[in-house]
Order: structure tokens, then C-alpha cells, then sequence
């Protein structure tokens, strides 16, 4: 696997050189598609990751597991020199998880990443990071997840015009099902089991230099955590979908709402999570998980 630590430092330097070409640079992907074989999950990491999402301890990666473990390929597509838009100040816009068949941590995989559906925003340039894991030598994906980015204020040339920015929907707070309190060091304690050590999320002072006001929360710790609460009654071929819309600025308190649908013999077939601050009262984050 690729190094964060080396991207995050490879992609400072060629966020400089893309940010002074802003509207000049290539519209289009690289075609190419990064390979990883025989990753091996971390058992420690992977039970430091249970402990800390609340998940179950068992044998079976949890989804948010396996999105943190196959990050880095994602994260190497989006640091190549050839990719046109600046890594650093991706906004994480939305994330659509299919885990199809359950990974044990012994399980030996491959994985591949890709970038597509590069299209205009409203307030900027968005793109679909696409990454698959299977089983190794095998044909068949078991986990599949799409991640939306936008990089902010980035308009490139022959994409197609910006979209008409969606109505916001009144929100109206439900009764919480559960209430976080995160600290001032969450961020850190998800890098350590994700080894996602993105500046923003590790403390203030980091956070203030690339222009944040405080640190925030990881968005996918956010989505993980909520997963997690959803339960066992998912089953273990679920579809998981998050939509980010306001960061989770450290310290904090979040209220978080779970409702679940079910079938007409009472079977569970759907849960709609929503998280929101008790104090603002604005929404961070809404998604849905459903069986697949």
C-alpha cells in the first residue's frame, strides 16, 4: 500500500503548482487504474478500530474498516500528476458503500482504485473516486465503495457547466436516539486506527494552517459510528449511503437520530440515520443503510 504520509507531502507540493494554474489545467482523468495485491487487514488496528466505533469484535472487517484499509490506493489515484485536480481541500461530499460478501481478517485481497464522473459544481469541480476490493486472484468484488469530492473553487475547462444548486430541505431536529461527545482529540484517535493523518483532523493550530477555524472530525468517522449503532440487524451484505453537509468542528456534540423500517412480518429491511448539533441545531450528516 502506498504511504498517506508521503501522499499528504507529495500532494502539498503539487496542490501549489495546480492552484496557480486554477482554470488552465487538463479536464480530463487519468485512464489509469492503481493495483494493489496481497493486502493483509491489521488485526490490532482492526480491533482498535472496533473498539473505538463501538462496532462488535468479530472476526469480519466492519465496512468502515475497509474503506480506511484501502484509503491509500484511493488517495494514490488523486496524488498523480496527471490528476487535475488538488488534492489538498477536497471537500468530501458523499459516500455509497456495497459490502457484498464478508471479509475476515486473515482474508489475503486486492485492491483497485479509479477516478471518474468528472462534472461541474456550483462551487467548483466534483469527481467520483471509485475503489473495489476482492478476494485475492479472485474475479469477484466483495466491497465496493464510490466517494464523491469537490474541489472547491477549481472550474476547469470543457466540463460540463456548473449544476443549479439543489433547494436545501427544511430540517427539523428529531428526537435524538443517541447523543456524541466528541473531544478535541477524536480526529487523532481515528487517524491512529485509520492512518488517515490528514492536518485538518489532528488539532487546531494544523487545522488553522490550511484554513480552518478548529479541527474537525473525519467525515468517515462520523459515517462509521452511525453504522455502527444501525447494528447487527444489517446482516452482512448491506448497501451503506452517507451525505456530509456541515463539518463536525472539535470539541463537540452531536445528536444523532436512527430509524428503522421493516417488513410486513416485522422483518428489518432499512435504517435512515441523520446527525445533527444540539446547539446549532444544522445538520452534519445524513445516510441510509439497507440489505442487500
Amino acid at each position: 500500500m502506498p504511504s498517506l504520509s508521503r501522499l499528504y507531502v507529495g500532494a502539498a507540493r503539487e496542490a501549489a503548482k495546480k492552484l496557480v494554474g486554477k482554470g488552465k489545467g487538463r479536464a480530463t482523468l487519468p485512464a489509469a487504474r492503481h493495483h494493489v495485491t496481497g493486502v493483509l487487514p491489521d488485526l490490532v488496528k482492526m480491533t482498535e478500530y472496533q473498539a473505538l466505533l463501538s462496532e462488535t469484535k468479530l472476526d469480519i472487517a466492519p465496512a468502515g474498516y475497509l474503506h480506511a484499509l484501502s484509503f491509500p490506493a484511493a488517495m494514490s489515484v488523486m496524488g498523480r500528476d496527471d490528476f487535475p485536480l488538488p488534492l489538498l481541500g477536497m471537500v468530501h461530499l458523499r459516500n455509497h458503500v456495497e459490502y457484498r460478501k464478508p471479509v475476515l481478517y486473515r482474508d489475503l485481497l486486492d485492491v483497485t482504485a479509479w477516478a471518474e464522473g468528472l462534472i461541474g459544481h456550483r462551487a467548483g469541480t466534483q469527481v467520483d473516486v471509485v475503489t473495489e476490493v476482492r478476494h485475492a486472484g479472485s474475479d469477484d468484488v466483495v466491497w465496493r465503495g464510490v466517494s464523491t469530492y469537490l474541489a472547491k473553487g477549481v472550474f476547469l475547462p470543457s466540463v460540463d457547466k456548473p449544476r443549479v444548486a439543489e433547494p436545501r430541505e427544511e430540517f427539523r431536529a428529531p428526537l435524538p436516539t443517541a447523543l456524541w461527545r466528541l473531544g478535541s482529540e477524536t480526529g487523532r484517535e481515528y487517524a491512529a486506527v485509520s492512518g488517515d493523518f490528514n492536518p485538518i483532523h489532528l488539532s487546531s493550530i494544523s487545522a488553522r494552517a490550511l484554513g480552518m477555524r478548529r479541527s474537525i472530525a473525519h467525515g468517515m468517522y462520523t459515517a462509521s459510528r452511525a453504522l455502527a449503532e444501525v447494528g447487527a440487524q444489517k446482516g452482512d451484505a448491506f448497501a451503506w449511503d452517507v451525505k456530509f453537509e456541515a463539518p463536525v468542528f472539535l470539541p463537540a456534540r452531536v445528536c444523532l437520530n436512527i430509524g428503522d423500517s421493516t417488513d410486513a412480518h416485522g422483518a428489518w429491511v432499512h435504517s435512515a440515520f441523520v446527525g445533527w448539533s444540539p446547539t446549532s441545531g444544522r445538520r452534519h450528516f445524513v445516510g441510509s443503510v439497507e440489505r442487500l
